[in-house]
């Protein structure tokens, strides 16, 4: 396999995990890196890297990180953040894979088993992680996981670019954690029914 394609596939992994975390960070740090010519988006997704995309991207990821510190709005954005992570995740994996090493059913085909589900799986563990806060502190405790999030987001976002397989692999390895751990207690839950 091509360096570059692992690479890239690392980076696409990476940037979906992070929008687990939060939805809007990952897409604008990918929108600016294309911007600047850091990475190279394939060709039908160019308009990711377009300045009306950077705003909308940067506006939305202020709004996303504020409305997370408010006690159970939280909660009720995890609802739709979910199905927006893996929109997100999916995005992000398929428009930094190369489009001239991979036919395009492939590459989105890719970019949703990699990308939305790893970015769907963390989004489902934060999102029980802070309903039990709810439900233990009453939304107290929101906040430091709401901080958390922002700060996996954001480092986890810059750190893609800079070591995007290893990221990749420690991102997979608590996305498999992660499920691991909600599928236990689902079936706990269904066994004690």
């Amino acid at each position: 396999m091509d360096y570059s394609l692992l690479t890239n596939i690392a980076l696409g992994i990476a940037l979906s995990a992070c929008a687990g975390f939060r939805v809007f960070i990952p897409m604008l740090a990918g929108a600016i890196a294309a911007h600047f010519g850091i990475i190279q988006l394939s060709p039908d997704m160019v308009w990711l890297q377009s300045w009306p995309s950077i705003v909308l991207f940067a506006t939305a990821a202020l709004a996303e990180v504020g409305a997370y510190y408010i006690p159970f709005v939280d909660n009720l954005l995890d609802t739709i953040a979910t199905p927006l992570a893996v929109t997100a995740g999916t995005i992000l994996a398929s428009s930094i894979l190369p489009v001239t090493e991979l036919a395009p059913p492939l590459r989105w085909g890719i970019g949703l088993l990699a990308g939305g589900s790893v970015a769907g799986t963390i989004q489902l563990g934060t999102g029980f992680l802070r309903l039990l806060s709810s439900k233990t502190t009453i939304g107290a405790g929101n906040a430091v996981v709401a901080t958390t999030e922002n700060v996996a987001a954001v480092s986890g976002s810059l750190l893609s670019f800079l070591i995007p397989v290893l990221m990749a692999i420690v991102l997979l390895v608590f996305t498999i954690w992660a499920a691991v751990k909600l599928g236990g207690r689902w079936l706990r839950r269904k066994e004690s029914q």
